[in-house]
């Protein structure tokens, strides 16, 4: 699909991903915790604290290159407790990307020995060519998921095809 631009816009590529998104979670200093090691391997390697508008501290993990950032803040005393539901109205899920399939395989181990819940192991799902992805939750039972789709995706889907095609010959001829 191809989106025109109207000539007085600026161009598509001009823009950025989105800028930020900030969690409320129940322990601010495990879910930093978590945080910080399931994401510096994905560059998200700056920190900065502010004061929200509550006057709560606001964690954010920013990615190197100045990308999107998560901001972390535990949650207001008193404020309804129910339990986080990705159907309801608000976040569904957040998805990071990763630079490589082996980059969503290591990160997977990580999760593993953390002990958090993996929802999906890591694999190829069909939402788009070559998208490879893990889906867990954090510590709160929030959906996350680490992604991985080639620049290219076309090309990488004919490889894996023939690659598959080259297996499936080999064996027949073994």
């Amino acid at each position: 699909m191809r989106l025109a631009v109207p000539s007085h816009r600026v161009a598509l590529s001009d823009v950025g991903p989105i800028d930020h998104v900030d969690l409320a979670v129940s322990s601010l200093e495990r879910s930093l915790t978590f945080y910080r090691g399931l994401l510096r391997p994905l560059g998200y390697v700056r920190e900065g604290p502010i004061r929200g508008e509550r006057g709560e501290v606001v964690m954010y993990l920013e990615q190197v290159a100045g990308g999107a950032a998560i901001g972390l803040r535990e949650a207001q005393p008193g404020a309804p407790g129910a339990p986080y539901d990705r159907y309801s109205v608000g976040l569904h899920h957040i998805a990071f990307t990763a630079s490589s399939r082996a980059m969503v395989d290591e990160r997977a181990a990580w999760l593993r020995e953390q002990g958090a819940e993996i929802e999906s192991e890591p694999r190829d799902y069909d939402y788009s060519p070559c998208y490879y992805a893990v889906f867990f939750r954090d510590p709160d039972g929030m959906k996350l998921e680490i992604v991985h789709r080639p620049a290219d995706a076309d090309v990488a889907a004919a490889v894996r095809a023939l690659a598959e095609r080259i297996a499936a010959l080999e064996a027949r001829l073994a």
